[in-house]
């Protein structure tokens, strides 16, 4: 059962992110652009993805997974981090990253070892 410890460490991990408090609560961002925000009781967290990427996981798991408030409309996916699969919440996290990231640093990351 993942948590907000394992949602900061897979967030953090990634080539030049960083966290930043905005809002009174954590955001993940990578060259000051954010890919991920997490309540600031750790409970829920919101990642960047794709609209179509969002209706999937909506289809799938409709208790993980919401539309959050104001980024919501842009793609945003909302996670219940303790209902969330921790392989799939990594993939989700690395996926938002990759969406932000610059090209050269997501070119740098699919080549690594």
């Amino acid at each position: 059962m993942p948590g907000a410890e394992d949602f900061r460490t897979i967030a953090v991990s990634l080539p030049g992110a960083a966290e930043k408090e905005t809002w009174g609560h954590p955001t993940f961002r990578v060259r000051d652009k954010m890919f991920a925000s997490m309540a600031d009781d750790g409970s829920t967290a919101t990642v960047k993805a794709t609209k179509e990427e969002q209706a999937a996981l909506l289809a799938t798991a409709p208790d993980t997974y919401f539309v959050p408030k104001y980024v919501g409309l842009h793609g945003w996916v909302g996670i219940n981090l303790p209902l969330a699969d921790p392989g799939e919440l990594h993939d989700l996290i690395v996926e938002a990253w990759r969406l932000t990231a610059p090209k050269r640093a997501v070119k740098a990351y699919d080549d690594a070892p």
